[in-house]
């Protein structure tokens, strides 16, 4: 990265070390088939506004680490959650420095 002071004096440090450095955030859904992602469409005919499922679900947030400009650390292991027995499917998001977003689904049985 290179930057400018006040005072005009450029410095450049260097911003990726190891993998990890590529990442600014990420975050956890636990239980991520639990909040259907519901769609109000309105039809021409009836002019009637109806509640559709998009066939997707809503990301919910339920854990994340991001990096600030004053503190660079990220954690690499999530908060401990406890989750009642049975199949479900936890959802990954992250956030590279460029802001691309990438998300990945696992399916896991408890």
């Amino acid at each position: 990265m290179i930057s400018k002071d006040k005072d005009g004096i450029v410095t450049r440090d260097v911003l990726t070390r190891k993998w990890t450095d590529w990442i600014d955030y990420w975050s956890v859904d636990f239980d991520f088939e639990s909040k259907r992602e519901i769609l109000r469409v309105n039809h021409p005919e009836s002019n009637e506004i109806k509640e559709v499922w998009s066939g997707d679900y809503v990301f919910e947030n339920e854990w994340q680490s991001f990096r600030t400009k004053k503190d660079r650390s990220l954690e690499l292991k999530s908060a401990f959650m406890e989750c009642l027995p049975g199949r479900r499917k936890i959802a990954v998001k992250v956030v590279d420095i460029f802001g691309n977003d990438t998300m990945k689904i696992i399916e896991v049985t408890v």
